[in-house]
């Protein structure tokens, strides 16, 4: 069918774009997923890549020695928390539901509303943000950096990966340089892609054809390999900007605003036309990551399907294809049936990606 082809084609095309790497480096990439990009000043090697897995895991890395990057990314949940928004040390919730870490080495921002480009200064805000405080660490970072140097195996680590002292630089690169490698390729619909028909059941398959149906415009936020946002690094145009939308989930006193202080892409830009417009995640893994949305208010997919069908709130500034459909019975059941073979078994029990600890 053609919408086999058009994401055939997609991932084909993604691995013309070659990344600064390190020569040794060996990625684990499944059939057709092409090369993360990597920065110049973050090659790729083993050794970092395995001090960024203990960082990951490590409750360390929290002020109270309570809570780790893992905890707000689990393995089994495809690295999302299961909660609507997360919550710190303190007990400060946060403002953003917790994004799924899988394919984060494909995006061109690292956040909901693109605050955040790298990957490295990303890992700054849940290590040292205030607003909210997650690992609360703010202040901290000698004392941070003295319990790791207290732990004999991070002296190996640091030294192997970066020749070098036990630094926040080397910490944020080598986190970085682990969460590259959390990669999902291996689902079903990978499968069926690749030329294996029987990969999908029919309820699945009619529910992929129904996601790529005008009808229902999926794909216009969730095209591509990586079914997200429509430009991420690898198919971005010269020149081109990663699409953010404003799905209709507010409008604050009727002209369209958000909630103060969760405005989307207008806190970046300051322009009013990004009022409310967030990036879209990527569907892979989507029956594992509820509560869905930036703000975790839709509970099921179920919910998620209501909220498109009625086309979103009444705004003067949601994006043009926010507009309402009819689904009958079936065509929900078929389709949320598809989204469950986007789940990926062999991510989630990739020993590789799990606790060293």
């Amino acid at each position: 069918m053609r919408a086999i082809i058009v994401l055939t084609l997609a991932i084909t095309a993604c691995g013309t774009d070659e990344p600064a790497l390190a020569e040794d480096y060996v990625w684990r990439l499944p059939a057709g997923m092409p090369t993360p990009r990597v920065p110049a000043g973050n090659p790729m090697n083993a050794d970092k890549v395995e001090l960024g897995r203990h960082l990951f895991y490590d409750t360390r890395l929290s002020r109270d020695g309570t809570q780790s990057c893992a905890s707000c990314h689990e393995q089994a949940r495809a690295f999302t928390d299961g909660h609507i928004t997360p919550v710190g040390i303190t007990g400060e919730v946060g403002r953003h539901n917790s994004m799924s870490l899988v394919n984060v080495g494909y995006n061109s921002s690292s956040t909901w509303a693109a605050h955040v480009v790298r990957l490295e200064d990303q890992a700054l805000l849940p290590l040292f943000g205030t607003s909210p405080i997650e690992l609360g660490l703010a202040g901290a970072e000698a004392e941070l950096l003295a319990r790791l140097a207290a732990e004999p195996i991070y002296g190996e680590l640091f030294a192997r990966a970066f020749d070098d002292s036990i630094t926040v630089d080397n910490i944020t690169h080598a986190l970085a340089s682990f969460e590259r490698t959390i990669i999902s390729g291996s689902s079903r619909f990978d499968r069926f892609v690749a030329g294996e028909p029987a990969a999908l059941g029919g309820a699945e398959q009619r529910g992929l054809a129904l996601f790529e149906s005008d009808r229902l415009g999926c794909r216009q936020c969730h095209g591509g390999f990586n079914l997200a946002s429509a430009y991420d690094h690898t198919t971005m145009p010269a020149g081109g900007q990663i699409q953010f939308f404003n799905i209709g989930l507010y409008n604050v006193d009727g002209i369209g605003a958000y909630p103060a202080g969760d405005r989307g892409l207008i806190e970046v830009t300051g322009n009013p036309r990004d009022m409310g417009r967030f990036r879209a995640p990527t569907l892979r893994n989507i029956a594992l990551t509820a509560p869905y949305f930036h703000d975790g208010s839709a509970a099921t997919l179920d919910a998620v399907l209501d909220h498109y069908a009625r086309g979103g709130v009444a705004s003067p500034i949601k994006s043009p294809f926010m507009t309402s459909f009819t689904l009958t019975l079936e065509e929900r059941t078929d389709l949320i049936a598809f989204l469950g073979a986007l789940t990926d078994d062999v991510l989630l029990n990739d020993a590789v990606l799990a606790s060293p600890w």
